[in-house]
């Protein structure tokens, strides 16, 4: 098989299941376009082939990521060299900021739940600023009642953090713990030994969403999102934040204070003061 040493070197890089699915498909995708064996593959079939994505309606954020792909491939296993890999012009990721709920949006969002799990998931969501691929793989030994702590394990990067826990969550959470074994999820699936898959728990959002008869192109993780402009507004330090969300950079953490309303609401509009 083409592709065995290209798994193998990801798995030895550590990069996640999907992270090695993804890039098998692409390397993969690429010699079905062009219809060669990798040595033959030219600069020429890379460019074709990226171009063909894009014409296919596939957005900017895919090519770049089926161009990483090949360049890890061609660059890190087969030893050669793009000039097109190494800098092509594709579509510059769109710089858009994120959509975040205010505190009254949440409110009426979790007032809409009357599943009690259901308003759980979305409450953890919020109060913990949890992804939602976090948030389903909870389990009974990640909660740490004594200092009030939520443990995600293995979160993005791969990476141990800890977060808060909202006392208005402690009681429930204690019975579903009592309830649950050690080792065991939270939130199962289907079949008791597996958590409840991500996209259930978009549906719950986007059933949240439109029952609280929300507007905005919201997402779960959009929860996330209103936890940080939150506690930014409120004065939290923003390297707390930092750290609560598990970002590895404060740049990335900075992206709220352009979505705080603290400031803003403070500054009236020009019209306000026309006679």
């Amino acid at each position: 098989m083409f592709f065995d040493a290209l798994e193998k070197e990801l798995k030895i890089h550590n990069f996640s299941q999907k992270t090695v699915k993804t890039y098998l498909y692409f390397n993969q995708d690429l010699l079905k376009f062009c219809q060669k064996e990798p040595a033959a593959v030219k600069e020429s079939d890379i460019k074709a082939y990226l171009n063909h994505l894009l014409e296919q309606g596939k957005s900017g954020a895919t090519a770049r990521l089926a161009l990483n792909s090949l360049k890890f491939y061609y660059f890190r296993i087969r030893k050669r060299r793009f000039n097109y890999l190494s800098g092509s012009n594709l579509p510059k990721k769109p710089k858009r900021l994120p959509v975040v709920l205010s505190k009254e949006e949440v409110a009426r969002l979790l007032g809409s739940v009357s599943n009690p799990k259901h308003k759980l998931i979305l409450a953890l969501m919020y109060s913990a600023g949890l992804r939602v691929g976090e948030v389903v793989k909870l389990k009974t030994e990640d909660i740490d009642f004594d200092n009030k702590i939520i443990w995600v394990r293995q979160g993005k990067g791969k990476k141990d953090r800890r977060s808060v826990i909202s006392e208005k969550l402690l009681d429930v959470l204690k019975h579903l713990v009592n309830v649950k074994k050690v080792g065991q999820y939270l939130f199962s699936g289907q079949k008791p030994a597996r958590h409840l898959s991500t996209r259930s728990a978009e549906k719950i959002f986007q059933k949240a969403l439109k029952n609280a008869n929300i507007k905005k192109s919201a997402a779960c993780h959009s929860l996330r999102h209103s936890f940080a402009t939150h506690l930014l507004e409120n004065g939290t330090d923003i390297r707390y934040i930092q750290t609560l969300l598990g970002h590895q950079s404060l740049e990335t953490t900075q992206i709220y204070t352009k979505v705080s309303n603290k400031f803003l609401s403070q500054i009236e509009s020009p019209l306000d003061n026309l006679r």
